[in-house]
């Protein structure tokens, strides 16, 4: 009969990151797209018009019309938030069926390493930036899309690392296409590169930057 054993706290902490990252807490959370709705409504209610208000209803028709064109181009840029999520459960990833998070993506790359498993190692940790961006809704990795081409789109939004990217999409392709072991060098310059890229600010607009939340007069 086992004896419960309960978790030293870096291991607590590894456990509630686990759980935490499960899709299903992600549905459950408001997206940008629900925050900006939102703030959009809040904005026009807080508006006062006609007499004695700063607006006329000319100003709130102009300004609902902004609004929907700012949402409806946000719609276009990014896609609909919970259908995205949604369609990321059951996502293929370069060839395979795998719902792992970029988080559980390294820490597997990380345990096959210290195993000296370089090719599972350098396979994981190059998932693990696909997965990342895709996470950041930044780069998106349909079935059928390749190493080389993930590699591609992402150096398009990264310019600074398309060659790596390049060379990353070739370590992978290697491991796992070309029967290759892999080296400890070879993984090095993978997880860097991933930990470049993660650091690295989202190319892509802001919402207040969609919106033109700035220059909004108040």
């Amino acid at each position: 009969m086992s004896v419960p054993v309960e978790p030293d706290a870096p291991d607590a902490r590894e456990l509630l990151l686990d759980e935490l990252s499960d899709p299903a807490y992600a549905e459950s959370q408001p997206t940008w797209f629900d925050l900006l709705s939102q703030a959009v409504l809040d904005w026009l209610g807080s508006l006062r018009f006609g007499e004695g208000g700063a607006f006329s209803p000319l100003v709130l028709v102009i300004l609902l019309v902004l609004g929907v064109i700012a949402i409806l181009t946000a719609i276009l840029i990014y896609g609909l938030p919970r259908w995205r999520q949604r369609s990321r459960l059951d996502d293929e990833l370069f060839g395979e069926r795998d719902r792992r998070t970029a988080r559980q993506l390294r820490r597997d790359a990380e345990k096959a390493a210290s195993a000296g498993d370089w090719a599972t190692a350098i396979a994981e940790r190059y998932r693990a930036i696909a997965r990342a961006l895709d996470e950041r809704t930044i780069v998106t990795t349909l079935p059928g899309t390749t190493a080389h081409g993930f590699a591609s789109a992402a150096g398009r939004q990264f310019g600074e690392h398309s060659t790596a990217l390049q060379r990353a999409a070739d370590r992978f392709d290697e491991v796992r296409y070309l029967g290759q072991p892999g080296d400890t060098v070879g993984y090095a310059f993978v997880r860097e590169l991933d930990d470049a890229i993660d650091r690295a600010p989202s190319p892509l607009p802001s919402v207040g930057e969609l919106t033109g939340a700035s220059t909004v007069p108040r």
